[in-house]
């Protein structure tokens, strides 16, 4: 994806302030070999295309001063009510810079597994995201799981997926992370509301006869 920037010679609370007033949004970018430079972008360019997931989790082409550089998203500050972005940064990147970074998971093929075509179950997608290792340059925009292959009783995990040599999941020490399990359906117990009540009539019988 590409977006445009400019250059912003003002900063501090103020000027900031100010600059949304106009309908910018205010942003740094920093890394590589040259210093943070302060940007300014156009909000509502910017409010859609942090809408599309891509925009979040792949390297992005920014023209600045009529230069293009790669970089990468990397926090986006919103305002607590409005629909404003109040500033947001942008990592530079290249094919020697090595990053940790949160992609989406894409799970696919659910309806068409055992679990639940054949055993009715339901498949509880316990994360949507997970964080990896890798060159900026491999950096992938999202990574699929197959459920195709679950059956009742089964979860996947993080070691089962598939990733392209380079790219390692960062764990914290915390093991294997489940990603998505197999839920059974609850059976449902359906009452008698006439059998239910004989042995409550029952023993007001017996409580009358006394």
């Amino acid at each position: 994806m590409k977006f445009v920037a400019f250059a912003r010679s003002k900063q501090g609370t103020g000027a900031s302030r100010r600059l949304r007033h106009t309908g910018r949004a205010p942003g740094i970018v920093f890394g590589g070999a040259t210093e943070p430079a302060t940007i300014e972008l156009d909000h509502n360019a910017l409010w859609f295309a942090l809408q599309k997931e891509a925009f979040h989790s792949s390297i992005l082409d920014m023209e600045l001063d009529g230069k293009t550089e790669k970089v990468l998203l990397r926090d986006v500050q919103y305002h607590p009510f409005k629909q404003q972005v109040l500033h947001v940064d942008f990592q530079r990147v290249d094919e020697r810079t090595r990053l940790r970074k949160r992609v989406p998971l894409h799970f696919v093929n659910e309806a068409e597994s055992p679990a639940v075509k054949t055993d009715k179950c339901l498949i509880n997608h316990v994360t949507n995201e997970i964080e990896i290792e890798c060159l900026a340059t491999n950096l992938p925009e999202f990574i699929s799981v197959d459920l195709g292959h679950l059956t009742k009783g089964q979860s996947v995990h993080a070691s089962e997926l598939k990733l392209d040599a380079g790219i390692k999941v960062v764990t914290h020490g915390r093991g294997d992370a489940t990603l998505a399990t197999v839920v059974e359906p609850k059976e449902e117990v359906i009452v008698d509301a006439a059998a239910a009540a004989a042995p409550a009539e029952e023993a007001d019988k017996g409580k009358k006869g006394k």
